[in-house]
């Protein structure tokens, strides 16, 4: 698989020519969004993983196969930063989200410990609102039994299902568990189609 970073981007005119179909991917700080992304591509490192929240301040855009982009979104929640920066992400990504136009869909990315709070309440809704599909995905399932992920899983769906219907996608970068199903439905989203999930060698 030949998977690469593009540019960070804090503007449109920053932003890689809109001719393919592009993927964000956005969550609180400290969700498992990097690794997801890293997991999804088999690319260790690709997208940069830390343990300090909010270390992603721009919109990170990353090429797939020549075929699809993929894009971190920055943090939101609990990142310890300033009200000021804050704000300017939220506008920085509101402006992504309302003029891109090949963006067929946005991954919401929850922790299997920590649920749904108002912050992910609020971007479901928003897309919702602006007609942008969402797809939520619960990671770091490895972090707990299974029995307590499907529970989770269940309080999730119940806590978010006036602005989001469907079930939420369980998945573990550590295990890899999620990473087919997630990429039939990014096909699905994409292209209107169900097709294996792309490999690379080691």
């Amino acid at each position: 698989m030949d998977a690469r970073f593009l540019v960070s981007a804090r503007t449109p005119k920053d932003y890689p020519p809109a001719d393919l179909p592009e993927v964000a991917f956005a969550g609180r700080s400290n969700v498992g969004k990097s690794s997801l992304i890293n997991t999804l591509v088999n690319r260790r490192g690709l997208a940069k993983t830390s343990s300090r929240p909010g270390r992603t301040q721009a919109i990170n855009f990353f090429l797939l196969n020549g075929k699809l982009y993929l894009v971190d979104l920055p943090g939101y929640g609990f990142a310890k930063v300033p009200v000021k920066i804050k704000k300017s992400w939220r506008n920085m990504v509101e402006t992504y989200l309302k003029t891109r136009s090949n963006l067929k869909g946005v991954v919401v990315i929850l922790d299997v410990r920590r649920g749904a709070d108002p912050d992910d309440v609020d971007l479901l809704n928003w897309l919702a609102h602006h007609g942008i599909r969402s797809l939520v995905v619960v990671t770091k399932v490895d972090k707990v039994s299974r029995s307590r992920a499907r529970e989770a899983a269940k309080g999730i769906s119940s806590s978010i299902k006036e602005v989001y219907p469907g079930e939420p996608l369980l998945f573990s970068a550590k295990t890899r568990e999620g990473r087919e199903e997630l990429w039939q439905e990014l096909e699905e989203i994409c292209f209107g189609a169900h097709l294996p999930p792309p490999e690379s060698s080691p």
